[in-house]
């Protein structure tokens, strides 16, 4: 085997720790990442996808825990700031000059205590930022755990057999989380109904088989044959939204909290041989990109209805995270450049932060008491009313952070070549297994010279409505959008 050095290659959890840093940095983005992961909620939480979300959950209520901190104290400063402000124009317009001049000192000491908070608070959310991005320990290593519930939820996502999708994604992508469609298609049907021919003459004697023998095989074996390392290859029931209900409690214990996402592998099976209302189960191969910077997902359904056999196959695509999850990446480490940086937001940013605490602390208790409302509702709804509940997820956290503009040169042919190898590898475990329980593979053959000839075109984001052109080929408009900045196409390799 030939020695050559080893170059600096990226984290294999770099996408998890830009976007723990991010939300330290981000308060927008905090605020979602904490209310998606770790809020009360009835729908379900979307797919992971390279993301360690325990992770992500833990350092977004760490920073929103933060600034909520800072801007509870604001307030009362903002408090303080305007009974002497009404002091210092009382005692001018009293003329009593001694009233108003140690109302000037508080103003002056309520403006140095408001420096000094915006100036301690982002000194600590960099300082976290950049530990969760640098730090060598893991990144749920690195806050504190959350509420036992959310903690035991997210590990349950880990490895999702089961993924409930809201009924208006039925229209166009069931598959939600995983990201803008490359193709839809479905194989030519082959026929599976002739026995092979036996080497001393006459026919082989047909081997029974299900969907589900042929999905287990390409499960188990479809990554050595494609020559893919790291595959993930999984069956999982895909659920519409307001069906869930119906899968009993081993899918739905509590109608009034979000659906398992690990369920009995035995109702995972039946959506292959037996589908139900809206519940059909696809063998989902998934492939993260190093770093987990881009994710190519190809899901696959055997149709078996003899005498014939055909291939649902649809591919997917996550380019990687916008360039605004990249702050950490640029931010001054020591030196008069760090210390110089913070006394530039503080000063910068101690107005506004003073002045706006009590409408941000407002805007927030309102949109908290919003959706609080909504769930009393929704649940009553169903308690009450009996009401059919959509529980389904309309998209995931990694597909959202996600930008076309980020995507390069390498990761675009490396995510082609991808579905090109898993579509042969497809065609060559089906092959093998067919032959393997003594099916003429003639009519396979005809089938695999038109499979062969279809392409993935792995451009941007889809803009327009697709068009399902010959074999299947989708074509689309993709919109260029602006050109990312140089220094945010990086994610931070390391040696």
């Amino acid at each position: 085997m030939r020695h050559v050095p080893n170059l600096p290659t990226y984290d294999k959890d770099a996408t998890t720790r830009l976007l723990c840093s991010s939300v330290h940095l981000d308060d927008a983005f905090a605020r979602y990442a904490h209310q998606e992961l770790s809020g009360d909620r009835l729908t379900a939480t979307g797919l992971p996808l390279g993301v360690n979300l325990l992770a992500l959950a833990r350092h977004a209520s760490l920073a929103t825990a933060r600034t909520d901190l800072r801007d509870r104290r604001l307030a009362w400063l903002c408090a303080v700031w305007w009974l002497a402000v009404l002091t210092v124009i009382g005692g001018l317009a009293a003329g009593s000059p001694g009233l108003a001049e140690p109302a000037v000192v508080v103003l002056l000491v309520v403006l140095g205590c408001s420096w000094y908070l915006m100036h301690r608070t982002e000194s600590r959310a960099r300082a976290a930022a950049l530990e969760a991005r640098y730090s060598t320990a893991r990144p749920q290593d690195l806050a504190p755990e959350v509420a036992d519930g959310t903690e035991q939820r997210l590990r349950g996502l880990r490895r999702p057999n089961m993924v409930p999708y809201t009924q208006s994604a039925e229209r166009q992508n069931p598959f939600v989380g995983s990201g803008d469609r490359i193709k839809e298609t479905v194989w030519q049907p082959i026929d599976i109904s002739r026995p092979a021919d036996a080497p001393g003459g006459g026919k082989e004697t047909l081997i029974p088989f299900d969907a589900v023998d042929l999905h287990t095989y390409l499960a188990r074996e479809l990554g050595n044959l494609a020559g893919l390392e790291g595959l993930r290859a999984q069956n999982r029931l895909y659920v519409l939204g307001p069906q869930v209900v119906y899968l009993g409690d081993d899918v739905l214990p509590d109608r009034l909290r979000p659906p398992n996402t690990e369920i009995p592998p035995p109702l995972v099976k039946a959506g292959l041989l037996k589908p139900g209302a809206g519940m059909r189960t696809y063998l989902s191969l998934e492939r993260v990109g190093e770093g987990g910077r881009v994710i190519v997902s190809m899901h696959l359904r055997a149709r078996l209805q003899h005498p014939s056999l055909s291939w649902e196959v649809a591919a997917y695509c996550i380019p990687p995270l916008h360039a605004r999850h990249y702050g950490a990446d640029y931010l001054p480490r020591d030196g008069f450049e760090r210390w110089w940086s913070l006394v530039r937001f503080a000063t910068s940013h101690t107005w506004s932060g003073l002045i706006g605490a009590p409408g941000r602390i407002g805007r927030r208790n309102a949109e908290r008491r919003r959706r609080a409302r909504e769930l009393e509702k929704a649940r009553k709804d169903i308690s009450k009313r009996h009401a059919l509940y959509d529980y389904g997820t309309t998209d995931s956290l990694r597909e959202r952070v996600a930008s076309w503009d980020q995507l390069g040169h390498s990761e675009r042919t490396d995510s082609q070549d991808f579905l090109h190898r898993l579509q042969q590898g497809v065609l060559i475990a089906t092959e093998r297994f067919l032959k393997a329980h003594n099916v003429d593979t003639s009519s396979f053959d005809q089938a695999q010279q038109v499979i062969t000839t279809q392409t993935y075109n792995i451009s941007g984001d889809i803009t327009g409505p697709a068009n399902i052109g010959n074999n299947g080929q989708i074509s689309a408009s993709f919109g260029q959008g602006a050109q990312a900045p140089a220094a945010a196409t990086g994610g931070g390799p390391t040696p």
